[in-house]
């Protein structure tokens, strides 16, 4: 009697092991939900949707750097007001006329929410000022430019290091002094 007792088992369902060999595909299945939800409703902030474009503009980017070298554009800019007012003096060859106003942009690398776009007015002795937004902590690219976009400096800078920076065509943006 003993023997046909155990051999009456319980239905599968009241036994542990399939509930637990079910556990896994059922995670990824949940899992698989929850990224194709995230992918459908998040921006791509990374993925430009005009990027053939923005390949084509390669040789005029290209071109406008090294203009930049041949007049010998070179610029120190120093933060203040508490990161909201920027001064740049800007130093050419000689002869080399100074434009009247600079453009400033300042992208961050993966938020696009964060860039800034900052026209500088000249105050005279090759001295631009302007105003932005308080930058957070972190990587940003920096982009200088006169108001023709007959040349531009690039570069790199990493926010909360030093306020007072150097630049020069063609190099990465340092900090003074360095």
């Amino acid at each position: 009697m003993k023997r046909e007792q155990s051999a009456k088992a319980a239905p599968w369902y009241r036994e542990p092991w399939p509930w637990l060999l079910m556990l896994g595909p059922v995670i990824v299945i949940i899992a698989g939900v929850i990224t194709a939800y995230l992918a459908v409703v998040t921006s791509d902030g990374l993925v430009e949707d005009d990027y053939y474009k923005q390949g084509l503009t390669v040789n005029r980017r290209t071109e406008r750097d090294q203009r930049a070298a041949e007049l010998g554009v070179a610029a120190d800019f120093v933060l203040g007001e508490e990161g909201r007012r920027i001064r740049i003096l800007l130093r050419l060859h000689a002869g080399v006329a100074l434009p009247d106003a600079l453009s400033l942009r300042i992208a961050h690398p993966t938020r696009p929410g964060f860039d800034q776009d900052v026209a500088l007015r000249a105050e005279g002795g090759g001295v631009y000022v302007g105003t932005l937004a308080p930058l957070t902590g972190g990587r940003w690219h920096v982009s200088l430019e006169d108001e023709k976009r007959q040349w531009r400096l690039v570069g790199d800078w990493v926010t909360g290091t030093e306020s007072a920076l150097r630049w020069t065509p063609l190099s990465r943006v340092t900090a003074a002094g360095n």
